[in-house]
């Protein structure tokens, strides 16, 4: 693992999300500084509790200006830059709005982080360019980042290029560090009540092979990938070491994906969607996991 100190001063978008809100107290708490931008959102103290810019992510101007310190009452001296902004999943929007809204913003950002001489950024990839909705089964499991994105959607499709683009931006200039994170399906706690629900049916969730991320871990990613100071691009994939499921990953597998490949030897309940890489290179060690949080009658059934 390649490390070095964190950032001083981030700028992180998409920050009102789920993901984003997380990411912003996860990375104040660690005593990072960070300016908070999003499209909408901010007036409210519980968007963001920091610093806040309003900026249309699809005009590169506004971009510079955050970027540099050319707003009024807000300072330069950006060291990174987290990008999470985006239509967050595909079927929101019509697909020519979603991917003209996430292409000009990815590429006003990382064009504007090379303008600015800005080094690092992070950003948001997504495990749907692994080939989700696995309408056509994996090439073996647990999936990983060796095989060539398989993008099924608009969304997916736009995201796959994010990757391509980000490995030209480093081409050009060999002392960026990009570091794509390919989220599974973000979490709060809240959102866990229904999880054991789940089990009546595995088709009910196949569609990205049982995963999901909590969104506390998700920040801790963000964080790890904010101290990797490996020039050039990569991807990591992103997910909890557990899946959503109380049924063994390998008969989930042995029932929905009969013919697929197993390449390992699976613990109990473990992901599917490989975080092996992210714990070797960033060092990722996700903490969370649902069945801290939803009473079982028969707790020992439910054991990571």
């Amino acid at each position: 693992m390649s490390d070095s100190a964190l950032p001083r001063r981030v700028v992180v978008t998409g920050a009102t999300g789920k993901l984003g809100r997380a990411v912003v107290a996860h990375l104040h708490a660690v005593g990072v500084d960070v300016l908070a931008v999003d499209r909408a959102g901010g007036r409210d103290p519980r968007d963001v509790d920091c610093e806040f810019l309003q900026v249309d992510l699809t005009d590169y101007g506004q971009v510079v200006e955050a970027f540099t310190g050319g707003a009024d009452e807000h300072a330069g001296g950006i060291d990174a830059i987290v990008h999470l902004a985006a239509v967050p999943a595909p079927g929101l929007m019509s697909n020519a709005t979603t991917f003209a809204n996430n292409s000009a913003a990815t590429y006003n950002v990382f064009a504007a982080a090379r303008a600015a001489g800005i080094k690092r950024v992070v950003w948001a990839s997504s495990e749907t360019v692994l080939g989700l909705p696995f309408d056509t089964p994996p090439p073996y499991a647990p999936v990983d980042e060796e095989y060539a994105p398989r993008p099924e959607s608009t969304y997916s499709l736009n995201k796959a290029l994010e990757e391509e683009m980000a490995r030209h931006f480093c081409r050009w200039d060999p002392e960026l560090v990009m570091v794509g994170l390919r989220f599974s399906n973000v979490m709060d706690v809240e959102d866990y009540a229904p999880f054991p629900s789940f089990d009546a049916d595995p088709q009910l969730r196949r569609w990205n092979l049982w995963g999901y991320v909590d969104a506390r871990d998700g920040a801790q990613a963000v964080e790890r990938a904010l101290a990797h100071d490996r020039p050039g691009a990569d991807v990591f994939i992103i997910a909890n070491a557990d899946t959503v499921m109380s049924r063994s990953s390998a008969s989930l597998l042995a029932e929905v994906y009969p013919g697929v490949e197993v390449r390992k030897e699976l613990a109990e309940h473990e992901t599917l969607l490989s975080i092996d890489k992210a714990r070797r290179v960033l060092g990722y060690a996700p903490r969370h996991s649902w069945r801290d949080h939803v009473e079982f009658r028969d707790k020992e059934q439910f054991s990571v």
